[in-house]
């Protein structure tokens, strides 16, 4: 009978489940169920996400394969980093699940910064500072909501309380909590010393596990309900790290965009770059599989499309946008990272105030809106390309591009204009193929991650701009 391996991987705006199996050397991918995703505004105007519902939808997928008599024998979950819940002594959610772009955070950074200085962070730690990292939203809880906190009894991040929820075992997986701002790069463990100065429980970070660590099996209640048993493996849970390990190339050290929602652009280091000239060019060691470190910077990225997108008469395939953008002559560029463009009421008219405000040409329409988003991000990769070359020592003529970004044509286009390096766009899945692969070496497939990038460069069609 033939293995199948399933990817649950859930992003900011969706969620799929995809089937792998291996034939004849390839990787063959199969789409069982798609579902909505978003953050939310509450009553009192919190950002949230609906995790009951995520975990339906969870489930929802799981019983596709079923019917479709398509049984995996293993199975692990990715999604977006850095947001956690907190549970009680009877594992029940305590308070409410926010969003990273909720604006709770705002001023936390300073209260993080009178107990430890962000130079020293960044030496203990190697991560960028980003106001929605988990050091910060724990500070809004310890500000704002600080009985959470005393009641708290573990911290889990979206994909561990998920898995927690399928197999009654609690996991904190490596490449996530990296994310958190609060794991050391030399123990890979949590830095106890800084969360004992910032005033967090330590009993609520649980013991790191890596990618490719067996979790447990469903419990007999979801065994019940789906109509199988299966066995959960740790995958890279950071959607990104995921996508990383996907990468078509059996290269040390490859330069690589993982485009979707945000663009994370960098490469792989076997040690982070925790140093004062990093810490000023906001790149960022995040966890990567077999402990190799991403080195990489977050930039807005798709996001700004998706946004566009949403406050169009008409809903557009992102293929149209594309080509109608590569129609423009609009020369105007936008700072992508600014963070106007984080969550604004507006996508459409937040990129209008900045040109504005910049004294260049306003976009007039959508058209020239995107135009002016596409330019940006190909301008925003060349700056950050530099800078990477800069910090490493190393010289990239080439950018693998990964994700759901890669299939953007113009995109593509403008980023091989901007960066003058060869672009090889694809494939699209690769969060959810990064997610098979680690399955797939847990369950020895694989004799490592090259050979399993190989199969992946022989299983997919990259385009080359």
């Amino acid at each position: 009978m033939e293995k199948y391996y399933l990817a649950v991987d859930i992003g900011a705006s969706g969620g799929r489940h995809i089937l792998g199996s291996l034939a004849d050397g390839k990787l063959c991918l199969e789409e069982i169920y798609r579902f909505p995703n978003g953050m939310r505004k509450d009553a009192e105007g919190s950002l949230c996400w609906d995790v009951e519902a995520l975990f339906c939808e969870i489930k929802e997928g799981l019983k596709r394969c079923k019917e479709a008599g398509k049984i995996p024998s293993f199975m692990g979950i990715d999604t977006w980093a850095v947001d956690y819940v907190l549970l009680d002594d009877k594992d029940q959610v305590l308070g409410k699940t926010y969003g990273y772009r909720d604006g709770r955070t705002a001023g936390m950074d300073d209260r993080v910064y009178e107990i430890i200085s962000p130079k020293e962070l960044y030496g203990r730690t190697g991560i960028q500072k980003q106001i929605f990292n988990t050091i910060y939203q724990l500070m809004a809880v310890k500000q704002k909501e600080p009985e959470l906190l005393k009641r708290a009894e573990s911290l889990q991040f979206i994909p561990d309380y998920f898995h927690f929820l399928l197999t009654g075992v609690k996991r904190t997986e490596y490449t996530n909590a990296t994310t958190s701002q609060l794991v050391s790069p030399i123990t890979k463990d949590w830095d106890y010393e800084l969360i004992d100065r910032l005033g967090y429980p330590r009993k609520i970070f649980g013991k790191i596990s890596k990618p490719g660590s067996y979790v447990g099996n469903f419990t007999e209640e979801i065994r019940r309900e789906v109509g199988f048993d299966c066995q959960v493996i740790l995958p890279a849970t950071h959607d990104t790290g995921s996508a990383v390990a996907a990468i078509p190339t059996t290269k040390d050290n490859p330069l690589y965009i993982s485009s979707g929602t945000w663009s994370l652009m960098g490469t792989e280091l076997p040690a982070a770059n925790c140093t004062i000239e990093s810490m000023k060019r906001n790149l960022t060691n995040e966890g990567g599989y077999d402990y190799r470190f991403r080195y990489l910077k977050n930039i807005m990225g798709l996001w700004m499309i998706q946004s566009v997108r949403k406050e169009m008469k008409e809903e557009y395939s992102y293929d149209y946008i594309c080509r109608q953008a590569s129609e423009q002559k609009i020369s105007s560029i936008v700072d992508c990272n600014d963070n106007c463009f984080l969550a604004p009421e507006s996508m459409t008219g937040a990129v209008k105030d900045y040109c504005q405000k910049t004294g260049q040409q306003a976009p007039e329409n959508e058209w020239e809106t995107a135009a002016v988003i596409y330019n940006s991000l190909g301008r925003c990769y060349a700056e950050t390309i530099e800078q990477i070359e800069q910090m490493t020592g190393q010289k990239y003529d080439r950018i693998y591009v990964v994700g759901g970004g890669s299939n953007a044509e113009y995109l593509n286009q403008v980023t091989a204009k901007y960066t003058k390096r060869t672009v090889y766009a694809g494939p699209g899945e690769a969060t959810a193929i990064g997610n098979l692969l680690v399955q797939m070496l847990y369950n020895q497939e694989f004799a490592d991650l090259k050979q399993a990038r190989a199969c992946v460069r022989e299983s997919f069609e990259i385009k080359k701009y």
